[in-house]
């Protein structure tokens, strides 16, 4: 199986990465600026062709959430039409697309975790850009996957374990929200999940194209997020510190957030097989590596 991945400086491409490392079975190739641009359309299409690849993964993405209220054009650019022009360059290449996408197409009111068929709300430019890109995946490609995942983190680039790590390092007391629930995603088991799922559509006959949710297993708190790191940092002789738990209306952030990031996942266990490890047991894995590498 060969798979081009564009995003290749992202957590979930660097995960991806290490995962196909031990998989003789598995090529990957990792594309990015400036041999693959999103925001230039006209680039895609060459770099697939090189790549020879069995499917596309489209794990590049405008993440700056707060900094997309003030650049809509840029996150609509690389995120919408991007996405859009990755699954079309597929199609026009007889590829299935996977696409990555986000809870925060959710506006976060609903008090149970959303499923695939959830009726979507987002309350940020970015949301409503990774929403828009997954519309515009599903009209470029007929074989196409959509995977929501949340709260993702890994040993690689910026995220909110190492910004605790680093926190606690720094101060005896951190301030974190307590009052928006989500789902702690390792990108590891996010890769994971995706390569199951890219193993299962590559599978003859296979029609269950959409929209599926791919996140850890088990639900908390920012709170009680950083206060698992803080734990296990400290168990391990790393730094720790006591949290003040807050509001997120004390946090005077440019975009909004959903309160309730919760993906029912229930789906993609049924349709690929797989199911990823409680957060727990995958935020002490990255917690422990990355204070081994420090």
């Amino acid at each position: 199986m060969r798979i081009a991945v564009t995003g290749k400086h992202g957590q979930l491409a660097r995960s991806l990465q290490e995962r196909a490392a031990t998989d003789a079975g598995l090529s990957l190739v990792c594309l990015g600026r400036p041999e693959l641009d999103l925001s230039q359309p006209g680039s895609i299409v060459q770099a697939l062709i090189a790549c020879d690849a069995d499917l596309v993964i489209n794990a590049a993405a405008y993440t700056d959430v707060d900094k997309a209220e003030s650049e809509a054009d840029a996150a609509f650019a690389v995120n919408a039409a991007g996405a859009g022009a990755v699954a079309g360059a597929a199609a026009d290449l007889g590829l299935p697309v996977i696409q990555i996408s986000t809870d925060y197409v959710f506006d976060g009111k609903a008090s149970v975790p959303y499923p695939e068929t959830a009726v979507t709300n987002p309350v940020s430019v970015y949301g409503a850009s990774k929403l828009a890109g997954e519309a515009a995946v599903a009209a470029a490609n007929r074989k196409h996957l959509i995977i929501r995942t949340a709260w993702v983190y890994s040993p690689f680039g910026k995220n909110f374990v190492k910004t605790m790590l680093r926190l606690a390092g720094e101060r005896d007391t951190v301030r974190v929200v307590d009052d928006q629930c989500g789902n702690p995603t390792s990108a590891l088991d996010l890769a994971d999940g995706v390569l199951a799922a890219a193993r299962t559509v590559l599978q003859p006959g296979f029609t269950d194209w959409g929209i599926y949710n791919i996140t850890g297993s088990g639900t908390t708190s920012w709170a009680g997020f950083a206060a698992h790191v803080f734990a296990e940092s400290g168990r391990a002789s790393g730094a720790s510190a006591t949290i003040e738990p807050i509001p997120g209306s004390s946090f005077d952030t440019a975009a909004k957030r959903p309160s309730n990031s919760r993906l029912d996942c229930t789906k993609a266990e049924k349709i690929f097989g797989y199911r990823a490890p409680d957060w727990r047991q995958s935020c002490s894995i990255i917690v422990k590596r990355l204070l081994a590498e420090s």
